[in-house]
């Protein structure tokens, strides 16, 4: 059903400066190409989409500070100082909510002993399993799993596929996408005697063959913070003996997986992709890019940001920018891909000076 805000209120809630008729209504905010209504509202806070919202006719628009805008076009105009983040707010304003219905669906399966808070609503095929415990005001979408004695904290939002394994720990106001998994086993198996990679690591060569690989149980669990948001098909292991842990405030993305044993701080970005090796520590208010990789056993400082597809293998101290693989400050890999693309050239001059010097030595043997 379509959001009938007032300008005004808008303005007032991305703290946004208006210009023109605070009482014109909107209902979808949209891109200027896709302008279909004259109750649309275009975010155009990218200067090369003013042009194309000027040309949709669109009456009500969100600009940038700074933008110039053509005398009588609009009916109102929206400054806003930080776009990305009135962005933040304008989709939450405009965005729809998937209603799952307070109370217990008749289809769900909640055993007698789990403690369902005030206000929860689950959906249908939900389980939830003995001890468990579901914080007030959280929403369980259909076909979520939670284990015994898993404890989901206040206002947590389950989206259909999740599944909490036993003895997880959830913070408040949590927000899990599509089919991730938390508390499944780690990935941790031990040969009887020295294996090969344990050999190949220590000595560089392999000199072992792994015979039968025994598993090793994960007794740890895992516990995550407030405010946490995991993505769809992201993985959050059990750690072996103490949980894995996952900071206040931190975002995780679709795809990524996070080992046994691993401590993420608080306020920590991870996009698409990124996997964590068992007992890596991730700093607070770290960022890793697409695809990172991030070693066994590896600390990686507070305030740290790692670029796309770095491969970081050792231990990066605080504030520290870095690339590649294996990962290096983002400077040194600017100047070594730089030094590169120069080795063809040099090549050359290399080549031209080789048959210099020969035509020297076979004039000299000709004297």
């Amino acid at each position: 059903m379509p959001h009938a805000l007032k300008i005004d209120q808008i303005a007032t809630a991305i703290n946004a400066r208006l210009e023109g008729d605070g009482d014109f209504v909107v209902t979808r905010l949209t891109h200027p190409a896709h302008v279909s209504s004259d109750s649309d509202l275009a975010l155009a806070t990218d200067a090369a989409l003013l042009p194309v919202a000027v040309e949709s006719g669109v009456k009500a628009v969100v600009l940038a500070e700074g933008a110039t805008v053509p005398a009588g076009v609009f009916q109102a105009v929206l400054y806003v100082s930080r776009p990305r983040y009135a962005r933040s707010k304008l989709t939450a304003l405009f965005a729809e909510t998937i209603v799952v219905p307070m109370g217990i669906h008749p289809s769900a399966v909640v055993e007698p002993s789990a403690r369902i808070g005030a206000k929860v609503a689950i959906g249908p095929l939900v389980y939830v399993g003995a001890e468990a415990v579901i914080g007030d005001g959280s929403v369980l979408h259909p076909q979520v799993y939670i284990g015994p004695k898993a404890e989901i904290g206040p206002d947590a939002l389950l989206h259909s596929g999740v599944k909490i394994g036993a003895g997880v720990k959830i913070g408040a106001r949590a927000i899990c996408h599509f089919n991730c998994s938390i508390g499944a086993d780690g990935f941790s198996f031990v040969t009887p005697e020295p294996g090969s990679h344990e050999l190949a690591k220590a000595t560089g060569a392999v000199t072992a063959t792994n015979q039968h690989l025994c598993r090793i149980a994960s007794l740890g669990g895992v516990v995550i913070g407030d405010d946490v948001e995991i993505g769809a098909n992201t993985s959050i292991d059990n750690g072996t003996i103490v949980p894995t842990r996952i900071g206040n405030g931190t975002k995780i993305d679709n795809q990524v997986q996070i080992g046994h044993n691993v401590v993420v701080g608080e306020n920590v970005m991870m996009c698409g992709r990124v996997g964590i090796a068992g007992s890596a520590e991730i700093g607070n208010r770290v960022v890793l890019g697409g695809a990172v990789g991030v070693a066994d056993h590896v600390k990686v400082g507070d305030d740290s940001v790692a670029i796309a597809m770095s491969g970081i293998a050792g231990n990066i101290p605080p504030k520290s920018f870095v690339g590649g693989a294996p990962a290096r400050p983002r400077n040194k890999l600017i100047e070594e891909q730089f030094n590169i693309s120069r080795l063809k050239s040099l090549k050359e001059k290399v080549e031209t000076l080789m048959k210099r010097v020969e035509q020297l030595e076979q004039g000299g043997k000709s004297a």
